[in-house]
């Protein structure tokens, strides 16, 4: 079971992978980071996600329309050059992390990603 720096050098070896992170999006903090930021800055693009995640995790439009379903599972944000993946880490504790995955949009697979990132964070290891 991979913690946190082997799940992000996992994430990295997704085609067209520009940069990772764990983040705590309760606190806006980067648990981990690998790669280049979005931006430029690691902690400024950790902040940016957790106020995304928050507003997601935390509103009842977008919960699973079935109990016992985690509330989101994860968020997919395109531009013109890239992609942007948000998994939720769903953990013993209070399940307030989540991998967020820089794609190149020319050489990402975001299908790919999306299934690895899924299995990453179902095998992460945290504590």
């Amino acid at each position: 079971m991979p913690g946190i720096d082997e799940c992000l050098l996992e994430a990295m070896r997704l085609p067209g992978a520009r940069g990772a992170a764990l983040v705590d999006w309760t606190s806006g903090l980067a648990l981990g980071t690998v790669g280049e930021a979005p931006g430029g800055d690691h902690e400024t693009s950790a902040a940016e996600a957790a106020e995304l995640a928050r507003l997601a995790a935390e509103h009842g439009t977008f919960a699973a329309a079935r109990a016992g379903l985690p509330p989101v599972e994860d968020l997919i944000v395109s531009n013109g050059d890239s992609y942007h993946l948000l998994r939720f880490v769903d953990t013993s504790f209070d399940s307030s992390v989540f991998l967020h995955l820089w794609l190149g949009r020319e050489e990402g697979n975001l299908a790919l990603a999306r299934i690895r990132l899924g299995e990453m964070a179902a095998r992460l290891v945290l504590g």
